[in-house]
């Protein structure tokens, strides 16, 4: 790595800041290249788009569920996007069975048959089409055009599928129930107040089981009879408490479910449908369940717990209750869990720093943890991949703030210094493969930190609920807190700190920016939240009400108030370190609109923004050309705001 003179960025950041002071009077240069827009921003050096080629070509297996043969569905990326490919034996060719340009999610298998359902989106809106197909194709349509549908459950015997659905403009859910192959049965079942959505059908198929999301702490479980369109709560509480998931045992007398009832983390338990008496399956304890599956046959349990961003499965025969051979993974995160249709091998999706996610069967008799997919990182070595390290740093009123901090393990001297703030806010920065972070670390010589500060999830729900509402201004405290810490460690370098974040993160990008501009380098908001009355008002209708319940409510005047005094639009006077955006067109989660007025109003100001608009994106790039786009402006501009220079790949003179 090759570091800027402080006398030449200084230098360089002040005429950029000169350039800039025109902007009220000059139109930034605007251009075009396929689907992205630039605007404000420098053109590409050819060699950052080959040095970054090496990192971008990185593949992930992704479990989606077993076939009736035992072969596996995943979700792999060989072109533009993800597509469903088939694997039919561990170490197995992934055959790949979609071909299309928008991404394809949301496989599941049709019990008893060799058919699946998919999912489909159309440039990021997230108006999710539902289709039917085979191993050979012929794809039926089983949604309609214009509304959002969730991923169908299908019953025991393959014959009925459930989901849910909402209309564009609406913010009620319905459930949808259809006999399967006849989309002339399709019909409503089941007419929401707010977002509901199915998780399992009963054994005889005469029940559906139902989740209610009201907020992150208040998830509801309801019992539907499909025959009378009547639905019943399930263990009703005086209190908020948190249900996620959801299966019926095999004589569809109980369900089984995760809940934070009586404590901080979602348990493992078990509801009689009869009276609501409520068993316990794991103890209780400081970290979450967050996964679980019971086999087909209603033998075998497994699930998996988040203990400080790590995941660990155990597996469990539920009749009776014995503990089963444990599977002794490589440390990660868990991105799936599911017994196969004859409960002998359990399908483990996992992702460690140093793998980019690949899938792994268990032998629940045999003991033998055997890998299916080996997936490629193009032509990286991956012992060269750093381990993150997970420290806790103090906040302003003394919590512990735990961060990933990523670090080089050659070089010395201060490191310039990268701070990615994950989204959600109910999001938890997790020890997975990231591309990014490794090259990062690698080419820019970089420390990367990724902090989970207070409402993250994964520490309890008294941590998730500690930045809601009016307590909003205290997360970014939070990045105040590690900005200090930071200036305390040998290795940083205070004067090199850039923020990054998305979606809610990045609020925290500008927010920061807006707090701490004097001790930042620059920031990168990617569809970030400007303003929280225009994104609450403009946010999409169905999940409008979903984000009150987080962030508080507009039409509240009390609640206005707080969001006219730490909305970031209202503070871009206070902005001045270099400013990059990042939009998805197609966004109906944080509208485009969101991302213009912060870069007008800083603009406005007399201060460059660069901006890069997708046409075809939403929330997220999900895109290769998008998203290899999004990483050479990034790298560009952490290389100036940083000062550094790329050190050179391996065998590069």
């Amino acid at each position: 790595m090759r570091l800027a003179c402080p006398l030449t960025l200084a230098v360089a950041l002040t005429l950029a800041a000169a350039s800039g002071a025109n902007a009220q009077t000059s139109t930034p240069e605007r251009r075009e290249s396929g689907t992205l827009i630039y605007s404000g921003i420098p053109e590409i050096p050819a060699g950052l788009k080959s040095d970054l080629q090496r990192y971008r070509n990185a593949r992930s297996a992704g479990f989606q569920d077993w076939m009736a043969d035992g072969s596996m569905l995943i979700s792999t990326r060989f072109g533009e996007t993800a597509q469903l490919h088939r694997v039919a034996a561990p170490g197995a060719d992934r055959t790949q069975i979609t071909f299309f340009a928008e991404p394809v999610s949301n496989a599941t298998t049709i019990p008893g048959t060799d058919r699946f359902a998919y999912q489909r989106d159309a440039g990021g809106a997230e108006n999710f089409q539902t289709f039917v197909t085979g191993l050979t194709g012929g794809d039926l349509a089983i949604t309609e055009p214009g509304t959002r549908n969730g991923a169908p459950v299908f019953s025991d015997d393959g014959r009925l599928a459930v989901w849910t659905r909402v209309e564009r403009g609406q913010s009620d859910y319905d459930i949808i129930a259809m006999t399967v192959g006849d989309p002339s049965t399709r019909r409503v079942v089941f007419e929401g107040t707010g977002q509901f959505s199915p998780l399992d059908i009963s054994p005889d198929g005469t029940k559906v089981l139902l989740s209610q999301y009201i907020s992150v702490l208040d998830v509801r479980l309801w019992l539907l009879d499909l025959a009378s369109g009547r639905a019943t709560r399930i263990r009703e509480s005086a209190v908020p408490v948190a249900y996620r998931g959801g299966e019926f045992t095999r004589d569809g007398r109980s369900i089984i479910t995760t809940s934070d009832e009586g404590g901080e983390a979602l348990r493992l338990v078990q509801i009689a449908l009869a009276d609501g008496e409520l068993t316990p399956l794991t103890e209780a304890s400081t970290w979450d369940v967050d996964n679980f599956d019971l086999s087909d046959d209603g033998r075998l349990l497994a699930w998996s717990t988040n203990e400080d961003g790590y995941s660990k499965v155990a597996v469990r025969d539920f009749i009776t209750r014995r503990a089963l051979p444990q599977p002794d993974l490589p440390a990660g995160v868990l991105g799936a869990l599911e017994f196969s249709p004859d409960g002998s091998r359990l399908a483990i999706g996992l992702s460690t720093p140093s793998s980019s996610g690949d899938v792994w069967s268990w032998d629940v008799t045999g003991g033998g943890l055997t890998r299916w997919t080996r997936s490629e990182v193009g032509p990286l070595d991956p012992a060269t991949f750093v381990t993150p390290e997970l420290v806790r740093y103090p906040s302003f009123d003394g919590l512990q703030i735990p961060a990933f901090v990523y670090r080089p393990t050659t070089g010395d001297g201060r490191r310039p210094v990268i701070i990615d703030i994950h989204g959600g806010p109910e999001g938890q920065a997790r020890p997975g493969f990231s591309a990014n972070y490794q090259q990062w670390v690698a080419d820019l010589g970089a420390v990367v930190i990724v902090p989970n500060v207070r409402g993250s999830s994964g520490y309890g729900k008294t941590w998730l609920a500690a930045d809601n509402g009016p307590l909003r201004q205290q997360s970014v405290q939070d990045i105040g807190a590690l900005l200090d810490w930071i200036a305390t460690q040998p290795d940083l370098d205070p004067e090199r700190v850039v923020v990054h974040g998305g979606s809610y993160g990045g609020f925290m990008v500008l927010a920061s920016l807006a707090a701490y501009s004097d001790r930042l380098a620059g920031a990168v908001n990617i569809f970030g939240i400007a303003n929280f009355v225009s994104f609450l008002e403009n946010t999409e209708a169905y999940r409008r009400d979903l984000r009150r319940a987080e962030y508080g409510d507009e039409r509240d005047p009390a609640m206005r108030a707080v969001f006219d005094q730490i909305s970031p639009i209202h503070l871009t006077d206070r902005m001045t370190a270099p400013l990059l955006v990042i939009q998805g067109a197609n966004d109906p989660r944080v509208p485009q609109s969101e991302s213009e007025q912060i870069v007008d109003a800083v603009r406005a100001e007399g201060r460059p923004v660069w901006y890069l608009l997708a046409t075809n994106e939403g929330h997220g790039f999900r895109k290769k050309f998008n998203s290899d786009g999004q990483a050479e402006v990034t790298n560009l501009f952490f290389r100036q705001v940083l000062g550094v220079a790329p050190t050179p790949a391996a065998g590069t003179p």
